[in-house]
């Protein structure tokens, strides 16, 4: 399913928009980080905790919490945020990667796990309109770092190689030996020929403490 989300029309609208589309996404991110906000307070639920408090493990913690957010998580809503230093990025990342949800912001492609939950996590955003949160994925290299907030923790990826590929390379999305992170758009500029892709290797994953605990 995310091989075809990588597809999708939404992720590659070729149409400059701005400044309107630049307007839209500044409103709605103002919007998600409150959302947000308010996710990070109230993530864990009473019986959560509970059965956190019995799991040793901080990857147990961990992979626990990131699946019970996904179940939770509905299109368009806030699940996170992505830093990434050398490319100017600082935004809110939404659930799914519908053309409404990456209007938004960058969203997490359906079928990837969340991060924590082990496996190859992805997430795909747009380069020229609705505030082109992704415009600068190519200046990522390697060894840069990436990292992911989410209410349930924090996540840093070390980037390893950048790729540009057909769209029909859905096996950017598929689990490997390691937990991974790859961040997707269209490629080049104004384009929907390729997509590049950047690849980032789980180097730290350390839960968030509980507000409420």
């Amino acid at each position: 399913m995310a091989g075809i989300l990588l597809l999708a029309d939404a992720v590659c609208t070729l149409v400059w928009q701005e400044p309107i589309s630049a307007l839209y996404s500044r409103v709605q991110q103002g919007r998600l980080d409150d959302r947000l906000a308010e996710l990070e307070r109230t993530a864990t639920s009473p019986d959560d905790r509970r059965l956190l408090a019995r799991m040793r493990g901080v990857d147990q913690r961990l992979a626990f919490s990131a699946r019970a957010l996904d179940r939770r998580a509905e299109k368009g809503e806030p699940v996170g945020r992505i830093r990434v230093a050398s490319a100017g990025i600082s935004t809110v990342v939404v659930a799914g990667t519908d053309g409404d949800s990456l209007r938004r912001g960058p969203g997490h492609y359906p079928g990837t796990p969340l991060p924590g939950a082990g496996g190859t996590v992805g997430i795909a955003g747009h380069r020229t309109t609705y505030g082109a949160p992704f415009r600068r994925l190519d200046r990522i290299d390697p060894g840069d770092r990436i990292e992911v907030r989410m209410p349930y923790g924090r996540f840093v990826y070390r980037v390893e190689r950048t790729r540009i590929v057909p769209p029909t390379a859905t096996w950017v999305t598929r689990r490997v030996g390691y937990d991974r992170l790859v961040l997707s758009a269209c490629h080049p500029l104004y384009s929907a020929e390729k997509r590049i892709v950047v690849f980032a290797r789980l180097i730290e994953g350390v839960p968030r403490r509980d507000p409420l605990a």
